[in-house]
């Protein structure tokens, strides 16, 4: 036997050698040079300690495990009971739930709200950012929830019996009405098959139940929406043609009376990405809600939640590319390829410092959209900043990750890696929320309507003026453009882009190590660049900028 066993190891061909290390146990903030001073700067370091534990959650060996298992085993529908009777709920994986109080208990999505202190967008942001590094897919209930107060502020009589649970760090995820519950989250309905983005195409008409509510007018709503975000949520913001137009309404998910609110889960999206998270397509058929603002005028209430839901976008992609390029790290920390360390190697270098640099600068225009929402005096800057950082980190997110994950080679190509599911995740934001053409109408649409934004957004870039000859001459050229309005819609996508660039020029220049806002500006305002990742200029600090960016263990 012992013979057999010999010969048996002497013709044995497996030896796992020189594969990388898998990036667990780490500190998502600690870690994080860049994110540690943005929150510093905008004043949200009076939340350290939050961020602390949150960093250290999102970075834990536990919670990529549960990531994985929530986005492997996708949450089911289940129509009808098991006696026949419709009840339309969706069941998740356990680890799904799990990650959702967790997230809840990060206050993911009341942090903002429930604190006056200053740089409370921030703090949230910075939570926000971290949680998008471990699992996207719990993010789109947090994300609602949190923007949600945006548009249910507007009639505090309507908000006001639902507002605590709203913002509850706790989690209860069970099928029953609002008032049985000791937390809610909040969803979204909007898209339908007709309209898409065009939501005045919206054809769900809304009937006037013929009593009040005692906190609003009551309707039945029918109709269809093609998307509906969170179908399982406890209430949700929806839009209806009533007699003056399209209008907003909130519906609770279960009515009062412990039964389904007056919609059918038609299906649950099967997305290429986002997939431990249950997207729906839904039919109203009188469904009960109540006019949430004025009649006619929806479209203007539920964008108050969208501005919020498009920076979250931002900040998603930002927090992708972070992930994407911290994996690409320690990937070539750990691997060896021609007799030294991948990372040592100068073409690879290249490569890992050209994504630190465009993952700090997308961190810093982020993080600048959150903090013009902290400051009222910045409302200006605000209406414009967040479209165009929606528009061009959601870009970058899916040609940053694809190098990333060229990094790994074809290990990183294969589901059980990370990075498999970053890349179907990447391009989702682009389309949430607006897609990329909508977003660069939006802001032109900001810059012909609202002059003060034009100025704001000029005025917050000047700021790093005389910091380097290609943002004195991005920023003169755009000056140009702004005076000439009617040119502006053909060439939209190509001015966002600029706004973009110069933006996060800018807040680098003023807030980064020089060696990063350096590299950024000569390679993406002067043009000395190729068109792939990898191709920064001779004589860039490479070292520096990779260590800056890098999580070691």
């Amino acid at each position: 036997m012992e013979e057999a066993a010999d010969q048996a190891k002497s013709y044995a061909t497996h030896e796992v050698r020189n594969q990388a290390k898998e990036l667990a146990g780490t500190n998502a903030f600690t870690s994080d040079a860049a994110l540690q001073e943005a929150v510093q700067t905008y004043g949200a370091d009076w939340a350290t300690d939050q961020m602390t534990s949150c960093g250290a959650l999102t970075g834990a060996a536990h919670v990529q495990h549960l990531a994985r298992q929530a986005d492997r085993n996708k949450p089911e529908l289940r129509t009808h009971d098991r006696f026949g009777n419709r009840i339309d709920e969706v069941a998740f994986h356990p680890a799904w739930h799990e990650l959702m109080q967790d997230l809840r208990g990060s206050a993911y999505h009341s942090l903002a709200w429930t604190t006056k202190k200053p740089g409370a967008q921030v703090a949230r942001a910075a939570i926000s950012y971290l949680w998008n590094q471990a699992e996207n897919g719990v993010c789109c209930p947090g994300a609602m929830t949190f923007a949600s107060l945006a548009a249910l502020q507007t009639d505090a009589t309507l908000l006001a019996p639902y507002r605590d649970k709203i913002l509850s760090t706790s989690y209860d995820p069970r099928p029953v009405p609002p008032s049985a519950k000791k937390s809610l989250g909040v969803g979204m309905a909007m898209t339908e098959k007709q309209g898409g983005s065009d939501l005045r195409q919206t054809e769900t008409a809304a009937t006037p139940a013929g009593h009040a509510t005692g906190s609003g007018a009551a309707y039945h709503l029918t109709g269809h929406k093609w998307f509906f975000s969170v179908p399982t949520s406890d209430l949700f913001l929806t839009l209806a043609r009533s007699g003056k137009g399209v209008s907003c309404f909130l519906a609770q998910g279960w009515l009062d009376d412990g039964t389904r609110n007056r919609l059918l889960i038609q299906r649950l999206k099967d997305k290429c990405g986002n997939r431990s998270n249950a997207s729906g397509e839904v039919e109203f058929r009188g469904l009960n809600a109540v006019m949430l603002g004025e009649e006619g005028r929806g479209i203007p209430t539920i964008l108050e939640m969208a501005h919020l839901t498009r920076l979250e976008c931002a900040l998603s992609s930002a927090g992708i590319i972070r992930q994407g390029t911290v994996q690409a790290i320690n990937h070539a920390q750990t691997r060896q390829a021609f007799q030294r360390a991948l990372i040592d190697q100068p073409i690879m270098t290249n490569v890992l410092a050209d994504l630190a640099i465009e993952s700090e600068a997308h961190l810093w225009l982020a993080m600048r959209a959150a903090a013009a929402l902290d400051n009222p005096q910045e409302k200006h800057l605000n209406r414009i900043i967040t479209p165009i950082a929606k528009y061009w980190i959601c870009k970058r997110a899916p040609v940053a990750v694809a190098e990333a994950l060229e990094c790994h080679g074809g290990n990183g190509f294969i589901e059980d890696h990370l990075m498999a599911r970053l890349y179907r995740e990447a391009p989702l934001n682009g389309v949430w929320e607006g897609a990329g053409n909508v977003i660069c109408l939006d802001v032109i649409r900001a810059l012909a309507r609202h002059p003060q934004s034009a100025l704001a957004v000029l005025d917050e870039i000047a700021l790093a003026r005389g910091g380097h000859p290609a943002l004195d001459a991005s920023l003169a050229d755009l000056s140009q453009k702004f005076a000439k309005p009617a040119t502006l819609e053909s060439q939209a996508r190509r001015l966002v882009e600029q706004l973009a660039l110069a933006l996060a020029a800018s807040l680098l220049l003023r807030n980064a190590p020089n060696a990063i806002s350096e590299a950024f500006c000569a390679t993406r305002l002067a043009g000395d660049h190729g068109s792939a990742f990898g191709t920064l200029p001779a004589g860039t600090g490479f070292a520096a900028i990779i260590e800056r960016a890098g999580v070691r263990q």
